[in-house]
């Protein structure tokens, strides 16, 4: 036997021997950074769920809130199904704030659960309203009235006239 083969047969063992001892040899550290990856996942994957949970609790009081304005909900059911899904969106709450670091306010969690929905039906009323907010619905208001009052056009410019002009603004045409 020559020796490169000598040397490539032991470098074989010692690759063989460093990969079967490589689990004797491993760090307790290591396992226990894997362990806290796995408890960290774990809370992330109830945060989600519970979060998940709060979005459908918001939900199913905005619908709720929506179907007694209509008049589809018994009034003496309204209060009993309300309550019921404040005290699950309380409870979920509670629950998110126990796994980690809340918005920071001491408000309580029926309180935050009220804003929550609040906000909520702010966003519904602009999604109706084409998007626009309070300003920019008085302002079409106002371009339509505007526009109410418009009496047509001079005859000899075609500059737009109102109803209360007597003269053209542009040209002076008596209107």
């Amino acid at each position: 036997m020559d020796l490169g083969s000598v040397m490539l047969i032991l470098a074989l063992a010692l690759g063989v021997g460093i990969y079967i001892s490589l689990p004797l040899t491993r760090h307790p550290a290591s396992e226990k950074l894997v362990a806290n990856q796995k408890s960290a996942d774990d809370i992330d994957h109830k945060r989600s769920a519970l979060l998940a949970e709060r979005d459908r609790v918001l939900t199913a009081l905005q619908e709720l809130d929506f179907d007694q304005a209509l008049g589809k909900i018994p009034a003496e059911d309204y209060p009993v199904q309300r309550t019921a899904l404040m005290t699950t969106g309380a409870d979920v709450l509670r629950q998110l704030d126990q796994l980690g670091p809340g918005d920071g306010s001491g408000s309580s969690a029926e309180d935050r659960l009220e804003a929550a929905v609040a906000a909520r039906r702010t966003d519904v009323r602009r999604i109706a309203n084409n998007g626009m907010d309070d300003l920019e619905l008085a302002i079409a208001a106002r371009r339509r009235e505007r526009q109410e009052k418009s009496a047509g056009f001079c005859p000899k410019c075609g500059n737009p006239a109102q109803n209360s002009d007597v003269f053209c603004s542009h040209c002076g045409t008596t209107l």
